[in-house]
């Protein structure tokens, strides 16, 4: 790559990475699910009306929604809400690749190379870990949300992979307008009309910063940057750089909060993120480019392919954070 684009690539990985802290922060005064739906009407509004729709009909948009951004991002929230630490939130919410390969296997017929296996069983062995770790310090409820938006993130992954959409850009606007009516309705019923009622009342600069940071910067800027990458490289080159989401997002948690996760959890940790980087990472190198044609596909690539398209096509759902 450029190294104009390396730097544009680390860039988005750096917002992804940091945008757990953000959401940590306006967490502090509005409520999880309530502040969720808040982050995607501005996901959604205007773009909806700039943006065509992704062509892969309702049932398919309507899925990737509940999935990829209602189960994924509410989940999150309410792991952030009740204590998780955002750093760590960022590194196990990475299963979901791991995850992706298992689901993509079981309903998309594709079938995993040894390494992806190999990722696999590592990463499964990283989060027993981290369980383990966390159990002895702290409630085990959070990181089960947490990996609970793992799985929904990696069955949208799945749906979106098998969908084709035209856009990225235009799934993740469309598949967008699923949340914000759900879960306002459903804050209403948890939290309460009053709780809600002074949330909205009351919003503070660091609220709507934190919300307008989630929206604009972290989905939209962030996917319009890695999705012109992918347009420009290979998905093989551009996916690895998703790796360092985590590691942006434990070291903005440290200068911002002080957190430190303890020796467990980074041994966890450790395992979890080589699992994922077995998984998605591949040792050739792509065969030098014809130039009378397209560079040919390696069987590397052909490898990498399944699981990249999927990272890739929903990595920048804003994920991690998903």
């Amino acid at each position: 790559m450029k190294p104009k684009d390396t730097v544009l690539a680390l860039l988005v990985a750096t917002i992804w990475g940091a945008n757990f802290v953000v959401i940590d922060a306006g967490l502090a005064e509005v409520p999880p699910l309530l502040f969720t739906a808040m982050r995607f009407v501005l996901v959604c509004l205007p773009a909806v009306f700039l943006v065509r729709p992704p062509g892969i009909g309702w049932k398919n948009v309507v899925l990737i929604g509940a999935f990829s951004c209602v189960g994924q991002f509410s989940l999150v929230y309410l792991a952030l809400h009740l204590q998780m630490p955002p750093g760590l939130t960022s590194l196990v919410l990475q299963a979901q690749v791991l995850l992706t390969v298992v689901l993509s296997t079981v309903f998309l017929g594709e079938r995993p190379s040894r390494k992806q296996l190999l990722g696999v069983g590592v990463g499964a062995a990283g989060l027993i870990v981290v369980a383990v770790g966390r159990s002895a310090i702290a409630p085990i409820l959070p990181l089960i949300l947490v990996l609970g938006a793992a799985l929904s993130w990696s069955i949208g992954n799945v749906v979106t992979r098998k969908a084709q959409a035209r856009s990225g850009l235009s799934l993740v606007v469309w598949s967008g307008l699923v949340v914000p009516v759900p879960l306002a309705l459903l804050s209403l019923l948890v939290d309460g009309p009053d709780a809600v009622g002074a949330a909205l009342g009351h919003l503070s600069l660091p609220a709507l910063a934190s919300t307008a940071f989630t929206a604009y910067v972290s989905s939209l800027l962030g996917y319009g940057l890695w999705n012109t990458l992918l347009a420009r490289y290979p998905v093989s080159r551009v996916t690895p750089f998703a790796l360092m989401v985590p590691v942006a997002g434990m070291l903005t948690a440290w200068i911002v909060q002080g957190e430190v996760p303890t020796v467990v959890e980074g041994a966890g940790g450790g395992l979890l993120l080589a699992g994922v980087a077995i998984a998605v990472l591949r040792g050739r190198r792509p065969s030098p480019r014809s130039p009378d044609g397209p560079p040919p596909t390696s069987s590397a690539e052909r490898d990498l392919a399944p699981v990249g398209r999927a990272v890739e096509g929903t990595l920048a759902m804003i994920r991690a954070n998903s």
